[in-house]
């Protein structure tokens, strides 16, 4: 079963500060993973490599993403810098989840092969609520 988590796009480079806050305030483990240590670096300006690509704050059962605002397809607005998170657990699922959700909404993302070796997506269902899915494969060999 896919697990749900809350994903939280942050402007003007806030993420790190905000996660850091929610640490303080939540305890747990903190994970970030900055633009000019991924992949991507080479596609982003100079003045996003320090940004957040991807953080993780985990405490107990409690698993809370968030990034820095970087997709300028849509630029951030209050209320539409929150989206749910479907981290699934198999190809199988995250195809159907995706098809599901996506009836009488719009595809942002198709689902696709990614840098990290996962597959991710976004759409935006019906009713307005933005979803992002994720699968990270199993490692082969």
């Amino acid at each position: 079963m896919a697990l749900l988590s809350p994903h939280i796009a942050f402007p003007d480079g806030k993420c790190r500060e905000a996660l850091s806050f929610y640490q303080s305030c939540l305890g747990g483990e903190l994970n970030l993973t900055r633009v000019g240590d991924t992949a991507m670096a080479e596609q982003m300006p100079a003045e996003a490599q320090d940004q957040i690509m991807h953080g993780t704050l985990t405490a107990g059962p409690l698993v809370l993403m968030a990034c820095d605002a970087l997709d300028t397809r849509r630029p951030f607005a209050p209320g539409n810098n929150i989206a749910m998170l479907l981290t699934c657990s198999s190809d199988e699922e995250i195809n159907t989840l995706f098809a599901r959700l996506g009836e009488g909404g719009t595809v942002v993302d198709p689902l696709a092969d990614m840098f990290w070796g996962g597959k991710f997506g976004t759409l935006i269902d019906r009713f307005g609520t933005e979803w992002v899915f994720s699968f990270d494969k199993p490692a082969c060999g």
